[in-house]
């Protein structure tokens, strides 16, 4: 599970929008893009934007 101080200051790297954590798929969701960030090892996102999927 991500640190809530960290999911508050992280921000999607495509529109800087903020983000929301989904802790039973354990990433990071971007409403305004609809990308996915994964989130590796339990606590460390996965935040570039090539590597992002859609939803």
């Amino acid at each position: 599970m991500l640190n809530p101080k960290l999911i508050e200051i992280l921000a999607c790297p495509k529109c800087k929008g903020d983000l929301e954590y989904d802790e039973v798929k354990n990433v990071l969701l971007c409403p305004a893009c609809r990308l996915l960030y994964r989130v590796e090892d339990g606590d460390i996102p996965v935040m570039l934007i090539d590597e992002a999927q859609k939803y």
